[in-house]
């Protein structure tokens, strides 16, 4: 009888710790949300993992977040047609593309007030600072250019035509420059010394491609494409190395180069998780449901915890002769920022 209970007992025990385990490791998924609400829609976001600051574009302002204390400590206002957001640390600068005014606005990081202004291509969307030679590239989507310009005078450097529509960019810290050329389904590498395109790299079967991340230490280019599947890209070969399937209707990618692991911000409402599980092979590791329309991203280096901006929407209205494609209202104070972590 005592040998009967002690079994018992034991295959108790490990049912439990068993349950412990999992419930202890369950993967990447939702650990919080970040409520903001207000008004407008939003597209990228950008971390300063130093400084424990979360930006993230508004329609017609940039909100700033203290991701320690998940709550919102500052605002810089009137950046119309807010794209995107460039930080630069060791000067103490920021930079946000503003698409409705053919701008990119200079901030200061300490006190997030307006010090400057440059006059930009059509249409802003990404935008990125550039290290190595200090400068900022904002990427016109309207007028097919990067503008390049000095992060500390502001001064135009050059207007590099980039024969097509740039979507995603991301730097090497090295002096390149890679952006997803969205019509010709391409990466363009660009030169920081020279300030031209040195080279183009083709992603078919990729179409479409938006959200960018790179792998610096091995020189590899990760990039979401509308046709669900994330391409990588060894620029060191100049030529793509694989494929993996990724969700509908991804605006975000990223790299961390802690972990390895590869992201993707999928419109449809999740997270692709991809890593290379042998030399030269990638695969998908974890699909996370998040929130539809959470598709652009931001990675926090510290904790590795992913960002995403979201929103609930109103049932979709029926189409008119005067409004064909009607977007659904979003609804009041209903936009969060999403934390996954594990």
């Amino acid at each position: 009888m005592k040998t009967a209970l002690l079994k018992i007992f034991c295959l108790f025990c490990a049912v439990v710790i068993s349950s412990a385990a999992c419930a202890a490791a369950p993967g990447y998924h939702i650990i919080k949300k970040i409520q903001i609400g207000g008004e407008g829609g939003w597209d990228y976001l950008s971390i300063d993992s130093k400084a424990r600051r979360l930006y993230v574009s508004r329609s017609t302002h940039v909100i700033v977040i203290d991701i320690d204390k998940d709550r919102i400590v500052g605002d810089i206002p009137d950046t119309p047609g807010v794209h995107g957001i460039a930080i630069a640390p060791e000067l103490g600068r920021g930079f946000i593309s503003c698409g409705k005014s053919n701008t990119a606005i200079i901030f200061d990081l300490k006190t997030l007030k307006i010090i400057g202004g440059v006059k930009t291509g059509t249409n802003p969307d990404a935008i990125l600072y550039e290290p190595a030679y200090k400068k900022v590239y904002t990427f016109n989507g309207k007028s097919n250019d990067a503008t390049v310009f000095d992060a500390t005078s502001g001064k135009i450097n050059a207007t590099i035509a980039l024969g097509g529509k740039p979507e995603y960019a991301a730097v090497d810290k090295k002096g390149k420059v890679f952006v997803n050329i969205e019509d010709t389904a391409e990466v363009a590498e660009i030169d920081g010394k020279s300030l031209s395109v040195s080279g183009r790299f083709s992603l078919k079967p990729g179409e479409e491609p938006i959200g960018m991340g790179v792998d610096i230490e091995h020189h590899r280019v990760f990039s979401g494409c509308h046709n669900k599947i994330m391409t990588v890209l060894d620029v060191n070969k100049g030529k793509l190395i694989a494929t993996v399937p990724i969700g509908s209707g991804v605006d975000g990618n990223g790299f961390d180069q802690e972990t390895g692991l590869a992201f993707s911000a999928n419109g449809e409402g999740t997270l692709t998780v991809v890593k290379e599980s042998a030399p030269g092979r990638f695969e998908v590791t974890q699909t996370v449901p998040t929130q539809h329309g959470a598709r652009t991203m931001a990675i926090d280096t510290k904790t590795h915890n992913i960002y995403l901006p979201a929103a609930e929407f109103a049932a979709a209205m029926e189409p008119t002769a005067g409004n064909p494609n009607p977007r659904p209202a979003q609804i009041k104070d209903s936009f969060v920022i999403l934390v996954i972590g594990k």
